[in-house]
């Protein structure tokens, strides 16, 4: 995501967020992507110039540009600022995962200077995989070195003194984007899993940036990667058009996987919310064979599971914002954590729940936003009650990593 969203926000809890946007991918996604277009229409776009614009006032702000299109003054390494300290005996900042002041050195190491989401998952083979949205490297350069995602990892067991990733040079986009604004701006990672040893990430095509707190998409689809993330497809069974006639589809843009655990095990869930932070939150569940046949999976209707013609019911209710979903073998229960004023936890028997009201686990000041779990917690390995996630921080257009203990 990259910072189009400008304060003060829409009525809501939510704090700001950043992204930019793209739609039909380098492979096609067939006529009925390209008539959302025709039916929804380009929206109006709040556009900004990107993470390297940040001018750290909480309000984004123009670039001014010379005569070749590059920015005056600035840093050629953006806005990052030191992570504010903050421990209130349950949660607490542990340190940068990205950014030129983080561990990781991800400017000299990576070329990345800006990031945002961080979306976690184990391989299956013990390594993390951690999938970042809009990517900002050089912001004195032309372009700005901007990739519209990124893939990372890490083996590192022990989160406490923060997270290290392993260094492999530059790292490039996981898959492009057209790289128009309404039509399509960018490609967003919002899930990850891993399945018989394949990788699979859930991504929305965003067509342009709203007002705050808004974007607008023009599907979501499933890429997959039989080589730990160095390459992806997309099959066309995975893609979900954001079409307003579709009740289905259209409240699955933004996802949330997980594995299910006891009564539910041999199911793999997906929680989706509609496109943006004012929606409800959703789930289906399928089989691991068929995570790439939307035909088979089955959706809960409030009372059962239905197949792919039922009509969803809610299973968390308000603005839901971006989701991570895991089993914690130490509650015995589901967690899951959004972030619309600060991060909020909730807790479920089941992931049809019913889940808790959420629990406020980060102060808003700390302006974070997509929290998302790291499965090497001790808290979602039975070990401890530690869980550990990832939260991108608006003003440093980067993420960090946070502690909290669950109770």
């Amino acid at each position: 995501m990259s910072e189009h969203d400008t304060r003060p926000q829409p009525p809501t809890e939510d704090p700001p967020m950043r992204r930019p946007s793209r739609l039909l991918s380098a492979i096609g996604v067939g006529a009925a992507v390209a008539a959302s277009l025709l039916v929804i229409g380009p929206p109006p776009v709040a556009d900004a110039s990107g993470a390297c614009s940040n001018s750290g006032t909480g309000v984004r702000l123009p670039f001014a540009t010379g005569s070749l299109g590059l920015p005056r003054g600035g840093s050629a390494q953006g806005p990052q600022k030191p992570l504010p300290a903050f421990d209130n005996g349950r949660s607490r900042t542990v340190s940068w995962v990205t950014g030129p002041l983080s561990r990781n050195r991800t400017f000299t190491n990576f070329g990345i200077s800006g990031t945002d989401v961080g979306v976690a998952w184990d391989n299956g083979r013990g390594q993390t995989l951690l999938a970042f949205g809009d990517t900002f490297g050089n912001c004195l350069h032309q372009g700005l070195g901007w990739r519209n995602n990124t893939l990372l990892r890490s083996t590192d067991r022990n989160l406490a003194d923060g997270l290290t990733l392993q260094r492999t040079g530059y790292a490039g986009p996981m898959f492009g984007a057209l790289g128009f604004s309404g039509v399509e701006k960018t490609k967003i990672p919002t899930a990850g899993v891993s399945i018989g040893g394949r990788q699979y990430v859930n991504f929305m095509s965003v067509r342009a940036w709203g007002p705050p707190s808004v974007w607008y998409t023009n599907y979501s689809a499933t890429a997959v990667s039989s080589d730990n993330g160095r390459s992806w497809t997309t099959p066309q069974s995975t893609v979900r058009p954001n079409l307003p006639w579709n009740p289905i589809d259209s409240v699955f843009q933004q996802s949330a996987y997980v594995k299910g655990a006891g009564a539910d095990a041999g199911w793999v869930y997906q929680f989706g919310t509609p496109n943006g932070r004012f929606g409800n939150g959703y789930v289906a569940r399928f089989r691991p064979s068929d995570v790439t046949n939307l035909g088979r999976y089955q959706y809960w209707t409030g009372s059962r599971w239905g197949g792919p013609g039922s009509r969803p019911a809610p299973v968390v209710r308000g603005h839901v914002t971006e989701l991570s979903v895991q089993w914690s073998p130490v509650l015995r229960k589901y967690v899951m954590l959004d972030s619309p004023n600060g991060v909020r936890l909730r807790t479920a028997p089941h992931p049809e729940g019913p889940w808790s009201a959420g629990v406020r686990i980060t102060p808003p000041s700390l302006e974070l936003y997509a929290p998302m779990m790291l499965p090497s917690s001790p808290a979602l390995r039975g070990t401890g009650p530690q869980l550990y996630f990832n939260a991108s921080r608006w003003d440093d257009y980067n993420v960090a990593l946070i502690e909290t203990r669950i109770r």
